[in-house]
Protein backbone atom coordinates (compact mmCIF):
# COMPACT_ATOMS: atom_id res chain seq x y z
CA UNK A 1 0.00 0.00 0.00
CA UNK A 2 2.78 2.45 0.96
CA UNK A 3 4.66 1.40 -2.16
CA UNK A 4 1.66 2.24 -4.37
CA UNK A 5 1.24 5.62 -2.67
CA UNK A 6 4.94 6.38 -3.18
CA UNK A 7 4.59 5.45 -6.86
CA UNK A 8 1.59 7.78 -7.18
CA UNK A 9 3.61 10.62 -5.63
CA UNK A 10 6.40 9.96 -8.14
CA UNK A 11 3.87 10.10 -10.99
CA UNK A 12 2.39 13.37 -9.64
CA UNK A 13 5.89 14.84 -9.48
CA UNK A 14 6.77 13.60 -12.98
CA UNK A 15 3.54 15.02 -14.48
CA UNK A 16 4.11 18.37 -12.76
CA UNK A 17 7.61 18.50 -14.30
CA UNK A 18 6.25 17.58 -17.76
CA UNK A 19 3.62 20.32 -17.58
CA UNK A 20 5.98 22.93 -16.09
CA UNK A 21 8.22 22.87 -19.17
CA UNK A 22 5.30 23.82 -21.44
CA UNK A 23 4.92 27.48 -22.28
CA UNK A 24 1.67 29.10 -21.12
CA UNK A 25 0.67 29.61 -24.75
CA UNK A 26 1.15 25.87 -25.43
CA UNK A 27 -0.96 24.92 -22.39
CA UNK A 28 -3.72 27.30 -23.51
CA UNK A 29 -3.63 25.96 -27.08
CA UNK A 30 -3.82 22.34 -25.88
CA UNK A 31 -6.64 23.22 -23.46
CA UNK A 32 -8.55 24.82 -26.35
CA UNK A 33 -8.11 21.65 -28.45
CA UNK A 34 -9.42 19.53 -25.56
CA UNK A 35 -12.35 21.92 -25.13
CA UNK A 36 -13.22 21.68 -28.84
CA UNK A 37 -13.05 17.87 -28.73
CA UNK A 38 -15.36 17.89 -25.71
CA UNK A 39 -17.87 20.12 -27.49
CA UNK A 40 -17.86 17.73 -30.46
CA UNK A 41 -18.34 14.68 -28.22
CA UNK A 42 -21.87 13.30 -28.65
CA UNK A 43 -22.36 12.22 -25.02
CA UNK A 44 -21.46 15.73 -23.90
CA UNK A 45 -23.63 17.49 -26.47
CA UNK A 46 -26.63 15.35 -25.50
CA UNK A 47 -26.14 15.98 -21.76
CA UNK A 48 -28.31 18.62 -20.11
CA UNK A 49 -26.92 18.61 -16.54
CA UNK A 50 -23.11 18.64 -16.52
CA UNK A 51 -20.83 18.19 -13.53
CA UNK A 52 -17.65 20.20 -14.14
CA UNK A 53 -14.76 21.40 -11.99
CA UNK A 54 -12.68 24.50 -11.36
CA UNK A 55 -9.14 23.41 -12.17
CA UNK A 56 -6.22 23.45 -9.80
CA UNK A 57 -2.56 23.17 -10.82
CA UNK A 58 -1.77 20.32 -13.23
CA UNK A 59 -5.38 19.97 -14.41
CA UNK A 60 -6.89 21.00 -17.74
CA UNK A 61 -8.09 24.61 -17.59
CA UNK A 62 -11.87 24.59 -17.15
CA UNK A 63 -13.14 28.20 -17.05
CA UNK A 64 -13.69 28.53 -20.82
CA UNK A 65 -15.46 25.17 -20.86
CA UNK A 66 -17.80 26.29 -18.08
CA UNK A 67 -18.52 29.61 -19.80
CA UNK A 68 -19.20 27.83 -23.08
CA UNK A 69 -21.62 25.44 -21.31
CA UNK A 70 -23.74 28.46 -20.39
CA UNK A 71 -23.79 29.42 -24.10
CA UNK A 72 -25.07 25.90 -24.87
CA UNK A 73 -27.83 26.28 -22.24
CA UNK A 74 -26.46 23.45 -20.13
CA UNK A 75 -27.11 23.29 -16.40
CA UNK A 76 -23.66 23.69 -14.83
CA UNK A 77 -22.95 21.85 -11.59
CA UNK A 78 -19.75 22.41 -9.61
CA UNK A 79 -18.56 20.74 -6.41
CA UNK A 80 -18.29 22.43 -3.03
CA UNK A 81 -15.72 20.60 -0.89
CA UNK A 82 -16.01 19.65 2.78
CA UNK A 83 -12.42 19.33 4.01
CA UNK A 84 -13.54 17.52 7.19
CA UNK A 85 -15.52 14.67 5.61
CA UNK A 86 -13.81 14.72 2.19
CA UNK A 87 -17.25 14.77 0.60
CA UNK A 88 -18.63 17.14 -2.03
CA UNK A 89 -21.92 18.94 -2.42
CA UNK A 90 -22.93 19.27 -6.06
CA UNK A 91 -24.34 22.73 -6.67
CA UNK A 92 -25.92 24.51 -9.65
CA UNK A 93 -23.97 27.58 -10.73
CA UNK A 94 -25.55 30.25 -12.93
CA UNK A 95 -22.79 32.87 -12.99
CA UNK A 96 -19.03 32.37 -12.57
CA UNK A 97 -18.55 35.96 -11.42
CA UNK A 98 -21.15 36.06 -8.64
CA UNK A 99 -21.81 32.44 -7.60
CA UNK A 100 -18.29 31.35 -6.55
CA UNK A 101 -16.18 31.88 -3.43
CA UNK A 102 -12.73 30.70 -2.43
CA UNK A 103 -13.04 27.27 -0.79
CA UNK A 104 -10.98 25.42 1.82
CA UNK A 105 -8.69 23.89 -0.83
CA UNK A 106 -7.76 27.31 -2.24
CA UNK A 107 -9.97 26.71 -5.31
CA UNK A 108 -13.10 28.62 -6.22
CA UNK A 109 -16.29 26.68 -5.57
CA UNK A 110 -20.04 27.37 -5.39
CA UNK A 111 -21.20 29.76 -2.69
CA UNK A 112 -23.76 27.80 -0.67
CA UNK A 113 -25.64 31.05 0.04
CA UNK A 114 -26.24 31.59 -3.70
CA UNK A 115 -26.37 28.09 -5.21
CA UNK A 116 -28.75 25.15 -4.85
CA UNK A 117 -27.79 21.51 -4.34
CA UNK A 118 -28.37 19.21 -7.32
CA UNK A 119 -29.18 15.55 -6.54
CA UNK A 120 -26.38 13.30 -7.79
CA UNK A 121 -28.80 11.11 -9.75
CA UNK A 122 -29.63 14.13 -11.97
CA UNK A 123 -26.09 14.40 -13.39
CA UNK A 124 -26.03 13.38 -17.07
CA UNK A 125 -22.25 13.53 -17.55
CA UNK A 126 -19.45 14.02 -15.01
CA UNK A 127 -16.25 15.72 -16.10
CA UNK A 128 -13.66 14.41 -13.65
CA UNK A 129 -10.33 16.20 -13.05
CA UNK A 130 -7.05 14.46 -12.34
CA UNK A 131 -3.29 14.74 -12.39
CA UNK A 132 -2.49 11.54 -14.30
CA UNK A 133 -4.35 8.86 -16.24
CA UNK A 134 -3.62 5.62 -18.03
CA UNK A 135 -5.37 4.21 -21.11
CA UNK A 136 -7.46 1.83 -18.97
CA UNK A 137 -9.17 4.74 -17.22
CA UNK A 138 -6.91 4.62 -14.17
CA UNK A 139 -6.70 8.00 -12.47
CA UNK A 140 -4.53 9.81 -9.95
CA UNK A 141 -6.11 12.86 -8.37
CA UNK A 142 -5.00 15.19 -5.60
CA UNK A 143 -4.72 12.33 -3.11
CA UNK A 144 -7.64 13.45 -0.96
CA UNK A 145 -10.11 10.94 -2.44
CA UNK A 146 -12.97 13.36 -3.17
CA UNK A 147 -13.68 11.94 -6.63
CA UNK A 148 -13.00 8.33 -5.58
CA UNK A 149 -15.88 8.78 -3.12
CA UNK A 150 -18.08 10.55 -5.69
CA UNK A 151 -17.70 8.26 -8.72
CA UNK A 152 -19.42 5.18 -7.18
CA UNK A 153 -22.40 7.35 -6.19
CA UNK A 154 -22.99 8.51 -9.77
CA UNK A 155 -25.66 6.68 -11.75
CA UNK A 156 -24.40 3.77 -13.84
CA UNK A 157 -25.68 5.66 -16.91
CA UNK A 158 -23.68 8.81 -16.07
CA UNK A 159 -20.58 8.99 -18.27
CA UNK A 160 -17.40 9.66 -16.27
CA UNK A 161 -15.16 11.67 -18.59
CA UNK A 162 -11.69 12.98 -17.80
CA UNK A 163 -9.98 15.86 -19.55
CA UNK A 164 -6.21 15.49 -19.78
CA UNK A 165 -3.20 16.75 -21.66
CA UNK A 166 -1.30 14.01 -23.52
CA UNK A 167 1.55 14.82 -21.10
CA UNK A 168 -0.70 13.51 -18.29
CA UNK A 169 -1.17 10.06 -19.86
CA UNK A 170 1.17 7.56 -18.27
CA UNK A 171 1.96 3.90 -18.99
CA UNK A 172 0.11 2.36 -16.05
CA UNK A 173 -1.38 3.53 -12.79
CA UNK A 174 -1.43 1.04 -9.95
CA UNK A 175 -4.92 1.22 -8.53
CA UNK A 176 -5.77 0.65 -4.88
CA UNK A 177 -9.12 -0.88 -3.91
CA UNK A 178 -10.64 2.56 -3.20
CA UNK A 179 -9.44 4.11 -6.50
CA UNK A 180 -12.06 4.56 -9.23
CA UNK A 181 -11.70 4.56 -13.02
CA UNK A 182 -13.13 6.97 -15.56
CA UNK A 183 -14.92 5.74 -18.69
CA UNK A 184 -13.39 8.09 -21.25
CA UNK A 185 -10.38 10.43 -21.45
CA UNK A 186 -10.32 13.36 -23.86
CA UNK A 187 -6.90 14.79 -24.73
CA UNK A 188 -5.80 17.34 -27.30
CA UNK A 189 -4.97 14.47 -29.69
CA UNK A 190 -7.52 11.71 -29.10
CA UNK A 191 -10.44 10.23 -27.21
CA UNK A 192 -9.48 7.19 -25.13
CA UNK A 193 -12.21 4.71 -24.25
CA UNK A 194 -11.56 2.56 -21.18
CA UNK A 195 -10.37 -0.86 -22.27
Amino acid sequence: MDEIRATKEEIRYDIAKRLAILADSAVEAKARQIENRLFNFANFLEANIVLLYINSANEVISRNIIARCFDYNKIVVLPAFDSHTYEMKLMKVDNLETDLKLGPRGIFEPDEMRCNVVPIECIDIAIIPGTAFDEKGGRIGSGEGYYDRLIPKLSITTRKVALAFENQITQQIQMESHDKHVDIIITEKRIIYKI
